[in-house]
């Protein structure tokens, strides 16, 4: 994919000096690491290799990744990586896509305490699938599920929520069998709001009475129980937004879906339209339009896009993917060869992840061909940052 013509880097090496200056004081460490770490994305500020031809004697420099999660240039070669990992998960069953979403009286205390209220979203969400999916009433079953956190709208505003995919189905108690779900049809979302809003409301008051959450600002008066109480009383009647998409056309469809997801940042850099010292502009699509084109233009002060972008950093140490049921992380393998061995499947060929895959974006461009001859690319050289390549190639980033 070639390199956009304007990334969120840009921004922030022309302007994030002056917006650190104003915020002095503001910014947390995570914050101004994602800042410093998308500022020095492949440049030589992190080093990097040096790639010779061996057919003709083209060379170039790439320059090494910063590897953050918050990159968006970083962001599509782990997707490739994670999901290379996730090929031999995938099960010969219809797949749903679930989504839990916060109140925004909810969403206001998450963002002052995003570690408890997102770790909170999760568990809540997670209970919520695995106890109405083992109701007789409904499936009968123990499933398995993987949720992506994501905090963003379209226009970057906090939007905190989590895409859940779940196989349709899961073994029976006893573990003997596979329950399939009805086609087409996995779980009542009217039934699983109303446990996901009790599971919620009933782990946020454990984390105010334990004294795990901070309030500040016009939040500040929710420190009090009864005030936090009365906070709450609208939202035990109201109705939480939680939605079944139709089901995936399939495995692959999943892959597809999920390398798009899984590790997706508050914008990517093709929405980017323009940016100066004033504004940003980027395309945003507006939901609330039903039919007809919801592809929009934004245009932000130029601060106020940098702030949008900083409060979805995430705290440090946080999983923002996580596994749960017969998908968690101690038991998958072996739950996995256990359905199939129900359901007498095997993988596909290729359904299982290729040994000896690199995490190493810094290696990406020497496996690509000569853009001069299409000869192959090969490392002659590796230098460290502060260090000046001896070859005498022209500096050049790599791809996005």
């Amino acid at each position: 994919m070639p390199r956009p013509r304007l990334e969120v880097a840009d921004i922030f090496r022309d302007h994030g000096p002056a917006y650190r200056r104003e915020h002095a004081g503001h910014l947390n460490l995570p914050q101004l690491k994602v800042m410093s770490a998308i500022e020095n994305c492949r440049t030589a500020a992190l080093g990097g290799h040096v790639a010779a031809c061996t057919e003709c004697d083209h060379q170039h420099i790439a320059y090494n990744s910063c590897r953050n999660r918050h990159c968006p240039k970083c962001q599509g070669a782990t997707a490739k990586d994670w999901m290379q990992a996730r090929i031999e998960d995938l099960l010969p069953v219809e797949y749903f896509h679930v989504v839990f979403t916060l109140p925004a009286q909810i969403a206001d205390i998450a963002f002052q305490n995003k570690a408890e209220v997102y770790g909170l979203l999760f568990k809540a969400s997670a209970q919520t699938l695995l106890t109405i999916a083992a109701d007789p009433k409904h499936l009968g079953a123990r499933i398995g599920m993987t949720s992506v956190l994501h905090t963003w709208g379209s226009a970057m505003t906090h939007h905190p929520h989590v895409h859940v995919i779940v196989p349709g189905g899961g073994l029976s108690p006893d573990g003997s069998r596979w329950v399939a779900c009805r086609p087409g049809f996995f779980l009542p979302v009217k039934v699983l709001s109303q446990l996901f809003r009790r599971l919620f409301l009933e782990g946020l008051i454990r984390l105010h009475q334990t004294g795990k959450l901070a309030f500040f600002g016009e939040l500040a008066g929710l420190a009090d129980p009864d005030a936090f109480a009365s906070h709450l009383a609208p939202l035990r009647k109201a109705s939480w937004v939680v939605y079944a998409k139709p089901p995936f056309g399939g495995p692959e469809a999943v892959l597809a879906y999920l390398s798009r997801y899984t590790h997706r940042v508050a914008i990517s850099n093709h929405r980017l339209v323009s940016a100066d010292a004033e504004t940003v502009a980027f395309r945003w699509k507006d939901y609330r339009i039903k039919r007809g084109d919801r592809m929009k233009v934004m245009r932000l002060p130029t601060g106020e896009f940098i702030r949008r972008f900083l409060i979805h950093v995430l705290p440090s140490g946080f999983h923002r993917i996580r596994h749960t049921g017969f998908l968690a992380n101690g038991i998958r393998r072996d739950r996995i060869a256990e359905i199939r061995r129900l359901l007498n499947t095997e993988p596909k060929p290729g359904q299982t992840p290729v040994e000896g895959e690199s995490d190493n974006p810094a290696g990406l461009d020497a496996h690509q061909p000569c853009p001069k001859c299409d000869g192959a690319m090969i490392v002659i050289e590796t230098f460290t940052r502060g260090q000046t390549p001896r070859s005498r190639a022209p500096p050049r980033e790599n791809a996005a």
